[in-house]
């Protein structure tokens, strides 16, 4: 068909361990404080989170495999406790609550990662910055100016929490906000 235009249609997805809803609440306040007082909401677009795998695009064709993919997975692993503790921040970008360092968290991470690789049916890139788990309470809209006023507020704040992480989950950006589409539960 002559001048007719062609879209092919993709969707952004990442895969996270979700927090539990009592550490979200909290976070969520955070980051409409973050919101109020330095105008930042991408944070706020997204539930509390440890992302496992970043942001990709993929058609919608094989979401169904990746979501089987991620049972497969799931049913191999196991519960474990992450523990978050205070806050820190990426230089003068993005501001967050810190998790504590785990091998079982790092060893999910990279298992899963050449899992979904192996595979060889889903677009995701090699990642070539070192896995820094964190929970995101300000990022790309954070302005350099409003930063270090910002981690004045939260670099003395005390923040201790625990959860026994029982699954990953699939999130998918529906043009405003990521919605979590699949929740695979461990063994």
């Amino acid at each position: 068909m002559a001048g007719a235009v062609y879209f092919c249609s993709m969707n952004m997805y990442f895969i996270a361990l979700v927090a539990p809803e009592e550490i979200n609440r909290q976070v969520v306040k955070w980051k409409s404080w973050m919101k109020e007082r330095y105008s930042c909401s991408a944070a706020l677009r997204s539930p509390a989170h440890i992302t496992l795998v970043p942001p990709f695009w993929m058609k919608p064709e094989p979401e169904a495999s990746l979501m089987t993919s991620l049972d497969e997975f799931s049913a191999t692993q196991t519960g474990f406790i992450i523990q978050l503790k205070n806050f820190s921040h990426f230089k003068d970008k993005v501001l967050f609550v810190d998790v504590i360092p785990d091998d079982r968290l790092k060893g999910l991470q990279t298992g899963l990662h050449s899992f979904l690789t192996g595979k060889g049916e889903y677009p995701l890139k090699k990642e070539d910055r070192p896995f820094h788990p964190h929970v995101t309470l300000a990022t790309r809209d954070l302005h350099k100016r409003d930063f270090y006023e910002a981690w004045e507020h939260f670099k003395e704040k005390k923040y201790e929490k625990e959860w026994i992480v029982q699954g990953i989950a699939l999130l998918r950006h529906n043009k405003k906000n990521w919605d979590v589409i699949k929740a695979s539960q461990f063994a």
